[in-house]
Order: C-alpha cells, then structure tokens, then sequence
C-alpha cells in the first residue's frame, strides 16, 4: 500500500491546495462558477467533496434525496452534464451515504452508505461505469461494526480499508436510547472477504472513529477515535499489518479533544490534523491544529479562540510542497459561520 491510494472525500480542500500553491493568498481573485444545483429529486445535501478522472468528469455523492429519498452517486461530466449513477433505496443495496466515493483503472467507484443493508446497519458498495451496483459487504450491526460514515481507501490488490463508527467487540452493552460506541477498523479483500482489523473497546484504546484511515508503504494504517483515551476526547492511532494497535497519541484537551477527522502524513512520518475542541489555556478552547512526530510528540501548531479567525475545525488538512496547511472551521469568522484558513511552517 502507498500513500497514493489515500482518499480523504476533500476535493474542496483539495481546489484549496492548488489555488493556495499557485500564488500567494492575498493576490487571489477567484470567480464562482455553479456547475450544478442539488435538488430533492436527484440528490440532496452533498457532505463530502467530489474525486476527478483523466477526462475532466466529477463524481461523488449526496446524502439523501433521489428517486426514493435514500441518496444518490452522480457523475458531472465535463460538459456540465450531471447526471445520477445510481439510487439508493434504502434497503438492500443501501443509503445515505455520508462519505464519497474512490476509484480504479477500470472506472468502478467504490464507497459506503450508513444506512441500509441486510440489517440496516449500512453498506460497502461497488459500482461499475454502466451505474450498476454490488454490495460488497452488508454490515450487521453486531461484532463487525455499525454505521460506517468514512470512506474508503483500496491497495493495489483491490484490499478496502475503512472504519465503521459504532459497535464492534468486546464493547459496553447498548444503553436504550443511545447509540452504541466503540466502532471498527475493517478490511474487504478483493475475494469478499470482510475482516475486523480492530475492535475499539471505547478506552484507553479509543472509540468512535468518525474519521477513515491512511496508509504508509509499510501496510500501516492510521487514523484517529472522537472519544476514548485516557481522557477520554479521543485518540490518535497506528494499526500494523496485524491489526496490532499503537496509541500514538491520546488527546487530554490542553492539546485537543474531540478530533473528527482523520490525519494526513508527510513523507518523513509526521502526521497532522486537527480537533472540533480543546485547546486553549485551560483546555476550553475551539480547536486546535496539530503535528504528531514519529516519536509521539504532539505539538499545537494553532489553537482556535473562536473569534475571527475560526473555530471548531471538524475537517481535516491538507499540506503542500513548502509544508503550509489548509483547512476550514465550522465557525467564527467575521459573521460566525467559519473560515478557511492557512497555516505557515513557522
């Protein structure tokens, strides 16, 4: 595995690398073109960001809307032409797809739903050029993991990687009324087969992986746990080959808590991303921006007062060549509704 088959579903952060490489933030003068206008009928409410082809065409998915409600996959070609692959129904075949979808040589998309499935419990799905769907694995809900809400990365063996967000073993029993924790690291062979890499136990281990994973040459997995850890806002993590786990770092909310994305990770091993929470001088602050070295040294590269420069960063970054990172927050801002903002090595 390399870190070129990486799929973070951020093709907005993505736009925001180029834009940011080729000249200077502050000399940047941008049009907005609407390539297209979601609607209930054939797609609503995209999540996640869109993936590109050679041919200049735009693929991703909306989380409900379409023909039963249930969310759709669309293609954008590079003509403006949107049209929809394929609907979800919500039963068998799966829906609302929260996370977006990656591809092959052959022209496949592959992705997840959080919903449907045998057991409703939500999908791993293929879907060829023609539109037409295989459920690869259909989870459960038990053991094997539930709700997965990240996308996928694939090997060049055709392996799937991913993370569903709940549920797993061993895990505290479901308390009526509230969804259950814990949460999977899972492994799709090109045969089928469906492995739990790790089952989170929701302790010091982590639990709640909102986020997917990446990889290194090695067949290294990382990633990170919204809850768990000894303070129990979450974690950093290392699966090897095995499925042996290594906490990497655990989040004590002076450095950050609650990370809901995943990392991205530089060609000497250090890993960066960021938390929804923490930070600050006691812990309280609105987020923070973090490198994690080979060695497990946390550095905070930023922490989010709130104010006009951001706050509650729920996505992740991305770096560029001279070591700057983008990425957005969820609010403050001049008018409290977020930024997108830049960060310089030093």
């Amino acid at each position: 595995m390399t870190e070129a088959i990486k799929s973070k579903g951020t093709g907005l952060l993505g736009l925001m690398w180029m834009l940011g490489a080729l000249v200077p933030a502050q000399a940047q003068s941008t049009t907005e073109v609407v390539l297209h206008n979601f609607a209930p009928t054939t797609g609503a409410y995209p999540v996640v960001g869109v993936i590109g082809d050679s041919a200049g065409n735009l693929y991703g998915t909306a989380t409900v809307g379409g023909t039963s409600g249930q969310g759709v996959v669309y293609k954008l070609d590079s003509a403006g032409q949107y049209s929809v692959l394929f609907n979800f129904t919500g039963g068998a075949d799966g829906g609302q797809p929260y996370a977006g979808v990656i591809g092959d040589s052959a022209g496949n998309l592959y992705g997840t739903t959080s919903a449907g499935g045998a057991a409703n419990a939500g999908v791993v799905y293929k879907l060829d050029r023609s539109g037409q769907e295989t459920v690869l694995y259909s989870f459960t809900g038990g053991a094997d993991g539930f709700e997965p809400l990240a996308g996928l990365i694939r090997d060049p063996a055709g392996n799937l990687y991913g993370t569903a967000t709940f549920h797993g073993t061993p895990c505290p029993p479901v308390v009526e009324g509230q969804p259950p924790s814990c949460g999977v690291a899972f492994r799709l062979d090109a045969a089928g087969n469906y492995t739990v890499l790790y089952s989170f136990t929701g302790g010091a281990d982590g639990g709640i992986p909102y986020s997917g994973v990446i990889c290194d040459s090695a067949g290294n997995l990382y990633g990170t746990t919204y809850a768990g850890g000894t303070g129990n806002v979450g974690v950093v993590y290392r699966l090897d080959a095995s499925g042996q786990e290594t906490v990497l770092c655990s989040f004590d909310g002076y450095d950050g808590a609650l990370p809901f994305a995943g990392v991205t990770r530089n060609a000497a091993g250090n890993l960066y991303g960021t938390t929804a929470g923490g930070g600050g001088a006691y812990g309280d602050g609105q987020g923070v921006v973090y490198k994690l070295d080979p060695a497990g040294n946390i550095a905070v590269l930023y922490s989010f007062p709130g104010g006009a420069d951001g706050g509650d960063p729920f996505a992740g970054v991305i770096r560029d060549a001279k070591g700057n990172l983008y990425g957005t927050t969820y609010y403050g801002g001049t008018d409290n509704r977020g930024v997108l903002f830049e960060l310089k090595p030093q």
